[in-house]
């Protein structure tokens, strides 16, 4: 009896093996290549937010979903997720400090207000930063706080205050107006401000972005696993031999066919247990606000998890058919992948790159300051990947075996996530930058 047990036991384990082997098949190298091919085609001019190249792009992808049986998020009519941003371009400003009027190049406002007007009489924090301070760190720090400040700094920093004036001066984004910390930076050798006046105006344009976004519904509706990437890229540039368009095939045309390709597989399945949502982001390039708005739709505390796919188009350093994981300390996501993977020809490592920041580098980051364990899946030899960010990113540099078994992988590593077998532990907020 006890021996029948067992090898029942045994068989149905061996079924179940060939079951999943089964539904990989439905995974192929064909299917990849169209998708990829077409994302990363010179049609596309690269994908540039705001560029036709990017919405014709987000329909695609939208066609792709409808294709394959997805449904609208919950109070959507359709897959694109539109929302407003708001260009924000310096016109006019002006600014005195303790009687001396400053030149133009001596300050710059980091704002979401139209105008804004301070002077010493209202009650504002001053900050100095001394020249043994980190310029960078500090402004960085300031501009994610929500207090208003003018910021005295040493011209010790002139090089990297000169950087962030400059890329202010190109025109900054916001999702909405008049919210978030004032800032004004002031380059200069004083250390107090007791008389001061700052006029700055703002050229604001209204723009449009989407995000392509479906659900397959699962049993549990409050428990929701996401697998996203970004769809946009870098647009047209300066010619290099002939050539100006960024295709962005494996940045990140590749992670976004294997969010398609993953909401194919994961249709073919068996309802799942849990909800899950495929969301091909927009405007990642440009400062993460696809993510940031759709972080903004649904309950943190109801993502039990975030599959972000980013550059799996070619073998990362660890061989073929393996991928690493960012953020891989931050929960325990990776090591209940890589436990799925077991026995398989497919791995996943953490991040051999820390220096390099990539958790923070990609659409995972707006979720995981919520809570989320939200990680980024790739494969790219970043530290010496030539193509990064150039017209030669096309989709000829790919390996199509390996982004194909990516997806594969991926698909096997998710199961437990999906099924509602594996929760992954939740990212500490206070360990988030």
């Amino acid at each position: 009896m006890i021996k029948n047990i067992i090898l029942l036991a045994a068989l149905a384990l061996s079924f179940g093996t060939v079951a999943s082997a089964q539904d990989l098949k439905t995974i192929t190298q064909q299917e990849t290549t169209r998708l990829v091919k077409t994302l990363s085609a010179d049609n596309m001019q690269g994908r540039a937010s705001f560029s036709p190249g990017n919405d014709k792009a987000a329909s695609f992808i939208a066609g792709e979903f409808k294709r394959i049986g997805l449904a609208p998020l919950p109070g959507d009519d359709d897959f694109l997720q539109t929302f407003k941003v708001y260009r924000l371009t310096p016109d006019t400003k002006k600014a005195s400090l303790n009687g001396t009027e400053l030149p133009s190049d001596a300050f710059f406002a980091s704002t979401t207000q139209q105008q804004l007007t301070w002077s010493a009489d209202q009650d504002r924090t001053v900050i100095v930063i001394g020249e043994t301070e980190d310029f960078g760190a500090t402004a960085r720090k300031l501009m994610k706080e929500d207090q208003d400040a003018l910021v005295l700094v040493n011209p010790k920093h002139r090089q990297p205050f000169n950087g962030f004036k400059n890329y202010m001066a190109r025109g900054s984004m916001a999702t909405a107006l008049d919210k978030g910390a004032d800032l004004v930076f002031i380059l200069t050798d004083q250390t107090t401000a007791d008389n001061y006046k700052i006029e700055i105006e703002n050229n604001i344009v209204e723009q449009q972005l989407t995000n392509v976004a479906g659900r397959i519904k699962g049993k549990r509706q409050d428990e929701i696993v996401v697998f996203s990437g970004h769809y946009d890229h870098i647009g047209i540039g300066k010619p290099v031999a002939n050539d100006s368009i960024a295709n962005g095939a494996d940045d990140d045309a590749s992670g976004t066919t294997a969010v398609i390709m993953l909401a194919a597989y994961y249709k073919k399945q068996p309802k799942p247990e849990r909800t899950l949502v495929f969301v091909a982001f927009t405007a990642e390039e440009i400062g993460g606000y696809g993510s940031r708005y759709f972080s903004e739709q649904l309950d943190p505390d109801n993502i039990v998890a975030m599959f972000n796919i980013e550059m799996v188009g070619k073998p990362s350093k660890f061989g073929p058919n393996s991928a690493f994981l960012t953020g891989y300390e931050k929960s325990d996501m990776g090591q209940l992948l890589q436990k799925r993977l077991e026995g398989t020809a497919y791995s996943i490592h953490p991040d051999p790159y820390p220096e390099q920041n990539l958790f923070y580098r990609s659409d995972n980051a707006t979720l995981a300051r919520l809570g989320v364990p939200a990680h980024t899946i790739s494969s790219d030899e970043i530290d010496k990947d030539a193509f990064y960010h150039t017209v030669n990113d096309e989709f000829e540099t790919l390996d199509m075996a390996h982004l194909t078994n990516m997806i594969k992988a991926i698909a096997l590593a998710s199961q437990g996530i999906v099924r509602g077998e594996d929760t992954p532990t939740r990212v500490d907020k206070t360990q988030v930058k």
